[in-house]
């Protein structure tokens, strides 16, 4: 039977305990072949054989006291969602290998997605039943149930101590009462999380000690630690709450209308409710509403609140612009080309989302240490309690009071968050600067790259050819470039669309053609003013055997540097010739020499020519192997790794899906397109050569964060663990340590927000 996945959304988890409840809980149920549950995102994605009473999973979740709502876009057929997935369906349009100038059609193969993108951000909330909820989320949090319940066993506190001061005789009963208000919530989640196969969770431990201190007549600190625990869950729901927040502040960037053109009328429309191909208006000043591609009009384009570039952009007709960035100074008539639920935005949110539920290697290590953890922490605290009084004639009530402080110290809430709040803090960061990364196994191996082994066309160059060098025989360079622009009107080949768009750029005029003809694989002619025009390769011209020895020797120098090369004719002599090469990108240069500057080595894997890749690694300073299919680029990267480099491959996810599936990382190098976003293990959707090196920063800060959170959870708790045995420290110090922690941890984890890469 197929395997479905179903998502959902999940309200009310502060720690990775509660993650690990859910996870457990709902492994139980019939049918359930997997589950990952990510607490940064909110989210749990179960992938079931269809027999699965989804009915019954949901009960499960909240039964446990939180919320659940299916995310829309469900029962698609569940792929691979492990740390190892890869996608090996990446897009072919290859390495420009050398250039005949030949007219005639070319044929780009569209690739379709069939990945159903849609991003919920509505669904219903469902409260709670014993007291967990959305409160992070949604409101501020003194309206949450979390929230009241955290109030409510205040207040009570503080009315036990006064009833205790005005009638000290029933303090004792005042101060229970005022634990039970909040024990109650807490100890039904403790036995709910019990049946669900989760005995050691922090409410079983909380409960255990409350009701421990009570026995030993410790009932005021009984209390005043199960208030301390309902605001230590407040501040973690918070803590999380905040890193989630950042995530979906992305969609925040859309605006929620439109200015759709219908029958020459301008309307406002609701945004999500454009379709592709819809043509909308975009007023100086606005945000642009969807993806899509200007028809008219240019201005300079914000970008900043989604790609973090700091300098507007001036974009005009053909230009792609992504939905949330700010239109500047002009108007702009816009095609859209993806819906609401499919933009660049609600990509990012829901490729984020889902790789924050793939755990990374440290992560699934804490994981596995924590189920070892607690239930030896409770072996200790056990031992702590009963062993002095039997063996060493202490006294029982000292004895058992520090077993209970023991038990509050070694729940693992900070330990467990540790890994995963700082993941989903570099995810989130990464997303919002065009640097994406599908899970923390990719996050965390990113750091430890040691060489990076770039595709050329379309990765360290532009990916399209420009014009470099005019060079005359008896005309302007201007005539030279107006008569060759003449005979490439209407060709969509590469070298004829660089040299139309050099003549747009140099205002040169370009009248019109007659008697155009295509030769193929020579060139194409036509007559213009009298003037009877080709432009052709040079194995053409020397067939017709107009060139002279010094402009065929130009142009072998040309070629030596990389360099297409078309010659014109005018009545059948050479007059000038025109070279065009892909040139390397503006911030390539920089970028390797980040790289470099980090340790990290570089290679340029191509298909093109050997004299071209010579010609652009030589401008770059890099290693280089040439006129290389994509089964020896794969074989490359194969070598590299026997020879001991953690080997990142980046490509335009084109040509290069062997080498990125057999690299340690696969790095896809895009615009914002399916290429970007479905390649590979991680993406650089803006094409900066330098973002590769801001990734592996990235990395490492967030590995080196991961050791402080580790370190400040172990830490605190070893020295609680010490005073509390000494008799220094009691009951709600330990609990303090426990909260202290975890909202420390997490605080700290958030700094990778505001860091500047």
């Amino acid at each position: 039977m197929a395997e479905s996945e179903t998502r959902y959304r999940v309200g009310g988890m502060d720690c990775a305990a509660c993650a690990t409840k859910i996870d457990t809980a709902v492994r139980r149920v019939a049918g359930v072949a997997d589950v990952s549950v990510s607490v940064m995102a909110g989210t749990m994605t179960v992938r079931h054989d269809g027999s699965s009473d989804l009915k019954t999973i949901e009960k499960k979740v909240t039964g446990l006291g939180y919320s659940v709502a299916p995310l829309a876009g469900n029962a698609a057929p569940a792929h691979e969602h492990g740390s190892q997935h890869r996608h090996d369906h990446g897009h072919d349009h290859g390495d420009h290998a050398g250039h005949d100038h030949d007219h005639e059609g070319h044929d780009h193969a569209g690739h379709s997605h069939d990945h159903d993108h849609s991003h919920d951000h509505a669904e219903k909330e469902i409260e709670g039943l014993h007291g967990h909820d959305h409160a992070p989320m949604a409101g501020p949090w003194w309206q949450s149930r979390k929230g009241r319940l955290t109030i409510l066993s205040g207040a009570a506190l503080v009315a036990a101590y006064a009833v205790g001061h005005l009638v000290p005789a029933i303090a004792s009963y005042a101060f229970i009462v005022a634990m039970l208000i909040g024990l109650v919530p807490i100890a039904r989640r403790a036995v709910m999380a019990s049946l669900s196969g989760t005995p050691f969770s922090i409410e079983m431990l909380m409960t255990i000690a409350a009701v421990g201190a009570v026995i030993i007549n410790a009932g005021e600190e009984a209390a005043t630690v199960v208030f301390l625990f309902l605001v230590g869950e407040l501040l973690e729901g918070v803590a999380a709450g905040k890193a989630r927040e950042s995530i979906q502040s992305l969609t925040a960037l859309v605006p929620k209308s439109a200015l759709l053109e219908d029958n020459g009328q301008t309307r406002e429309v609701p945004a999500e409710s454009l379709s592709v191909g819809a043509i909308i208006m975009v007023r100086p000043g606005d945000r642009i509403s969807a993806d899509g591609i200007i028809i008219s009009g240019e201005s300079a384009i914000d970008e900043a609140p989604v790609t973090g570039e700091s300098t507007p952009v001036r974009k005009g007709v053909d230009a792609v612009v992504f939905a949330g960035t700010v239109n500047g100074d002009a108007v702009l008539r816009v095609r859209v080309t993806a819906a609401a639920a499919d933009n660049t935005i609600a990509r990012v949110v829901k490729l984020v989302e889902e790789a924050q539920e793939s755990k990374a290697p440290t992560e699934r290590f804490i994981d596995r240490f924590s189920r070892y953890y607690t239930p030896g922490v409770v072996v200790v605290a056990a031992l702590v309690a009963v062993v002095p009084p039997l063996l060493f004639a202490g006294p029982w009530g000292e004895w058992v009071y520090k077993g209970l402080a023991i038990l509050l110290i070694g729940c693992p809430c900070a330990l467990v968050i540790s890994t995963p709040a700082a993941i989903a803090a570099s995810l989130s960061s990464g997303a919002r600067r065009g640097l994406l990364m599908k899970g923390g196994a990719v996050l965390e191996t990113l750091g430890k790259v040691t060489m990076v082994a770039f595709d050329k066309t379309g990765t360290l160059t532009e990916g399209k050819p420009q014009v470099s060098d005019i060079i005359s025989f008896g005309l302007s360079e201007a005539q030279v470039l107006s008569r060759a622009a003449v005979l490439e009107q209407g060709s969509s080949h590469p070298l004829a669309l660089a040299i139309l768009n050099r003549a747009k750029a140099d205002g040169v005029p370009v009248p019109p053609a007659f008697e155009l003809e295509a030769l193929p694989g020579k060139g194409v002619s036509g007559k213009v003013g009298g003037e009877a025009l080709d432009l052709l390769s040079p194995p053409a011209a020397r067939e017709r055997g107009t060139l002279s020895a010094e402009q065929d020797a130009r142009i072998t120098a040309l070629n030596d540097e990389g360099k297409s090369v078309s010659v014109l004719l005018v009545n059948g002599v050479a007059a000038g010739l025109i070279a065009m090469r892909d040139e390397p990108r503006e911030d390539a240069e920089a970028g390797l020499a980040a790289l470099k500057s980090a340790g990290i080595k570089a290679m340029m894997l191509t298909g093109d020519n050997k004299r071209t890749a010579a010609a652009v690694a030589g401008m770059l300073g890099i290693d280089w192997r040439g006129e290389m299919m994509p089964e020896d680029k794969q074989r490359v990267v194969g070598e590299l790794k026997r020879q001991g480099f953690i080997v990142a491959k980046v490509g335009d996810g084109i040509n290069d899906a062997p080498a990125l599936a057999a690299a340690d990382i696969g790095i896809a190098m895009g615009g914002g397109t399916d290429v970007a976003l479905e390649t590979a293990d991680a993406a650089v959707l803006h094409g900066r050569v330098g973002d590769v090196a801001r990734m592996i920063e990235l990395s490492k800060r967030t590995m080196r964060n991961i050791l402080q959170n580790i370190t400040i959870a172990l830490g605190l708790k070893a020295v609680f663990l010490v005073t509390t045995i000494a008799g220094i420290t009691g009951l709600w110090p330990a609990i303090l340590a426990d909260t202290g922690a975890t909202v420390l941890v997490t605080i700290n984890a958030l700094r990778l927000l505001r860091i500047k890469i």
